[in-house]
């Protein structure tokens, strides 16, 4: 028979025990931290694997996710804080509530009107619980700073979407796509006269606008830029992974081969299907 959730619970509780494991005793929160961040990226990379028809690597990476969440439910528990059964309350409430048009009486026809009216519920929710009482308080507040920049671009331009300020279609990206590569031509230029660090800054921020620009491209076409770029990044090692290969048979090193040689096996890795 298949272990269950409350196994898993069990598992861990016994694991903490006494007579449970060494190292699982001496974690806490602040040591299991990179372990969520990494379990959470793994589930992530995963993503990518199930939508190529190769969903076990995903439901191996879910299940680590999982553990880590009934591991810091564990350890909150023996704090006096909260437990597993605390955690699944919460976020069961928490949907329920933020799905009036399923569960009450709202009306929601759209996607688009379901976000808004999550947002919404997201403010009240903040002015209730009294987290409004900063002085300056925004809708992109819930984006953590912290997250890749790819990422927070995507919610941040997510979450202002949500609110009706965006592009109405993506072609009017594209013409933003272009104003910006116009902008870092200029700001190159003037980097080549002047190389300081005001140009050089200037350079920096307009390599930051044409990301931006790409990434709101990526969420109009429901595309994640992060997972995007990380598909890209894996071809890249899988094509330059070739070209090694090519030159150790030809008993050449990068130094001896010319860029047009080096141009040619990249295109043979494409043609080969490195794709």
């Amino acid at each position: 028979m298949p272990a269950t959730f409350n196994d898993l619970i069990q598992l861990m509780d016994r694991l903490r025990s006494p007579n449970g494991c060494p190292w699982d005793r001496e974690q806490n929160y602040t040591t299991l931290a990179p372990m969520l961040l990494e379990e959470a990226y793994e589930a992530f990379e995963a993503v990518e694997e199930a939508r190529a028809g190769r969903p076990g690597e995903l439901c191996d990476e879910l299940g680590d996710l999982l553990f880590q969440i009934v591991f810091y439910s564990q350890v909150a528990k023996e704090r006096g804080e909260f437990t597993i059964d605390d955690v699944t309350d919460a976020i069961h409430n928490k949907m329920v509530r933020r799905h009036p048009h399923v569960f009450g009486n709202v009306t929601a026809e759209d996607s688009a009107t379901v976000l808004l009216n999550w947002e919404t519920m997201k403010a009240e929710e903040r002015r209730a619980s009294g987290k409004t009482e900063k002085e300056k308080n925004s809708l992109l507040d819930g984006v953590s700073s912290k997250a890749p920049a790819l990422m927070e671009a995507h919610q941040l331009s997510t979450k202002a979407a949500r609110v009706g300020f965006d592009w109405e279609k993506v072609d009017d990206i594209f013409d933003k796509l272009h104003e910006e590569i116009d902008e870092l031509r200029t700001a190159i230029t003037e980097h080549s006269i002047a190389r300081d660090e005001e140009a050089h800054t200037r350079v920096r921020e307009e390599i930051g606008d044409l990301f931006f620009a790409a990434t709101n491209i990526a969420r109009h076409m429901q595309v994640e830029p992060e997972a995007a770029l990380k598909s890209t990044n894996r071809k890249f090692r899988q094509r330059f992974a070739f070209i090694e290969k090519k030159l150790r048979e030809r008993e050449r090193t990068f130094d001896q081969a010319s860029l047009a040689e080096l141009e040619e096996l990249w295109q043979e890795a494409k043609n080969f299907g490195l794709r």
